[in-house]
């Protein structure tokens, strides 16, 4: 490093530290894209909570659901970059930039990843009296019968759909596409059985366990035993190439601070590195490992690219 590159990388962090002190000494608004009660709003609360005593900082959680998170997102985008505002998405914020003919905001440009808070498989969900019990014999069963298997999902372009688009392309099946305005209406008719079949995550599929009102057929991960779902095979293990993760990431509108985008990540990894918070995320079905905002970057703009091949392939589109 030279001497000038030293002296604008002092006189860039000592600009930046007012900007830093005051983020410190005021409530921040963590905006979650989607609404109370699903996995990405259990997610932020667990960790934020924790966030709150760590940085000795007050965290509020703002449930801004609708279209696909790009409500909440556009929000973010437009809020003033000094530390106060924060987006908390999903991993349809990686589908969005295909998906959308247009967005109000840039996905890459108008964002800084902060941190990279969670990933979780995706699962096979099966009506109970659906005759297929693996990978193979519902392959088997949708190659016999083209178009007619109905596969749910709460709309078009969310993981679940993707997840199927996904299955669909590399095991050589045509399974039907039946959107739903919401995840709960799709589940409600999976348990009735008018539809067999339905993508969801290992939170909405350890629902189901728990009472015994469906089965997991499989999961989308890579590891070939996921341990909340003892028993329960990895979909690639018959469908080379097959991996689908829900994930969920904090971030910052771009221009905040580098020192206060370190500070959160900082602060971030330090909540889940905790035996608790592990504990707390372990039990919703969440998988978290320590990492850095050009990591979640990198990840990201994995499945940006991921989706949009998918998106573009499929030519999905939502107006």
């Amino acid at each position: 490093m030279t001497r000038a590159t030293t002296r604008r990388a002092l006189l860039a962090a000592a600009l930046a530290a007012p900007l830093v002190a005051r983020a410190q000494g005021r409530s921040v608004r963590v905006v979650v894209a989607y609404g109370a009660g699903g996995t990405a709003d259990a997610t932020a609360r667990i960790l934020f909570a924790r966030l709150n005593e760590v940085l000795g900082q007050n965290f509020i959680i703002e449930n801004r659901p609708g279209a696909a998170g790009t409500l909440a997102a556009g929000a973010v985008a437009r809020a003033t970059p000094d530390g106060s505002t924060l987006l908390h998405d999903a991993t349809a914020h990686s589908v969005n930039p295909s998906l959308f003919a247009r967005l109000p905001y840039d996905t890459r440009r108008d964002f800084m990843p902060v941190f990279h808070a969670m990933v979780t498989p995706s699962t096979l969900l099966v009506n109970n009296a659906f005759a297929p019990k693996t990978i193979p014999e519902l392959v088997a069963l949708a190659k016999a019968q083209p178009g007619g298997i109905d596969c749910g999902s709460p709309g078009i372009g969310s993981l679940q759909h993707m997840s199927l688009e996904l299955f669909n392309r590399l095991a050589g099946t045509r399974i039907t596409h039946v959107p739903y305005r919401e995840v709960a209406a799709g589940r409600t008719d999976l348990v009735a059985g008018r539809i067999p079949i339905m993508f969801s995550n290992v939170p909405g599929s350890m629902l189901f366990l728990g009472n015994g009102q469906a089965r997991t057929l499989a999961h989308g991960g890579a590891e070939a035993v996921v341990d909340v779902l003892p028993g329960v095979p990895a979909i690639k293990a018959s469908v080379p190439g097959f991996e689908s993760y829900e994930w969920n990431g904090v971030f910052a509108p771009a221009g905040t601070p580098a020192a206060e985008v370190m500070r959160l990540n900082e602060g971030l990894n330090r909540v889940i590195a905790e035996p608790e918070t592990r504990a707390k995320m372990s039990a919703i079905g969440c998988l978290v490992r320590p990492n850095t905002p050009e990591q979640f970057a990198a990840s990201l703009d994995a499945e940006i690219e991921k989706w949009g091949r998918i998106v573009r392939d499929g030519n999905i589109r939502v107006e």
